[in-house]
């Protein structure tokens, strides 16, 4: 079994590691040897390039202020609906619910030209707006927010119900931080997600100071804004690109396993 799991694990790997490698190759290296794993010529020029003669911290700048806002707005929005599907009664939920499963199963590309003119019409096109909001709620994450609400025993909120709070107070102060294993599994959804973006950036903006980085790293890749193959440039940009998602998993992985937590005896 762990021969197994050793060889896929380098059937994973390595293509990152050959990404990483080629990053810091030549262009006449990386054309002519492109799958070795030490560069005979170490160079940074790629990622001095990257910084210091394209758009390249423009691209990241712009990623990190979407992923940021969307990332917050998702995990407020998504527990909201979530627990009020999961505990409060009101005409139409199960409507809503049956909705909500419906949304899941559409291809987010047949929503594009929609969206699209809904952009337009409102007069958001081209706008950090534009590119934040349609993205501040989905219906996987409420999906997986309500599952979890309902999971936790009704009793806790009597019992805070009993001592005078009210809906939101028993939704902010008792229910949500015992979510905090959905929260962080939200979290991650959410900055992997809007961190690789791309389809929704292209109908939602042109201006080239609006920008992402999933654009900007797509027209590297189709050699829109350099000549040759420029294969260390194209992987530097892919590079640097994962780190944040990679950190981002690894400082959560555990937390998000851990289901036990806010566990309740009754």
């Amino acid at each position: 079994m762990y021969a197994i799991l050793t060889v896929l694990a380098i059937i994973y790997i390595a293509p990152f590691l050959v990404q990483v490698a080629t990053s810091f190759k030549t262009d006449v290296e990386a054309a002519s040897n492109p799958i070795s794993l030490i560069p005979q010529t170490w160079s940074t020029a790629a990622y001095e390039k990257l910084f210091l003669n394209s758009d390249f911290p423009v691209w990241f700048k712009n990623s990190a202020i979407v992923t940021i806002f969307v990332t917050l707005g998702r995990v407020f929005f998504n527990s909201l609906a979530g627990y009020a599907l999961a505990r409060l009664q009101f005409r139409g939920r199960t409507v809503i619910f049956a909705g909500l499963i419906a949304v899941m199963s559409v291809p987010g590309v047949v929503l594009l030209i929609p969206k699209f003119l809904v952009i337009n019409q409102i007069g958001i096109y081209d706008t950090y707006v534009g590119m934040i909001v349609p993205l501040l709620t989905d219906a996987a994450g409420v999906f997986i927010m309500k599952n979890f609400f309902e999971s936790i025993p009704a009793s806790v909120e009597e019992q805070a119900r009993i001592d005078g709070a009210g809906t939101f107070r028993v939704f902010w102060s008792i229910v949500l931080p015992m979510a905090r294993p959905a929260l962080i599994t939200i979290v991650i959804l959410s900055f992997q997600g809007s961190w690789n973006e791309l389809s929704h950036f292209i109908v939602a903006t042109q201006s080239p100071a609006l920008t992402t980085l999933t654009k900007g790293v797509a027209s590297l890749a189709s050699g829109e804004l350099s000549q040759g193959t420029q294969y260390p440039l194209k992987l530097a940009a892919a590079a640097i690109m994962t780190i944040p998602v990679a950190v981002m998993f690894f400082i959560f992985q555990k937390r998000i396993m851990n289901t036990t937590d806010g566990a309740v005896k009754e």
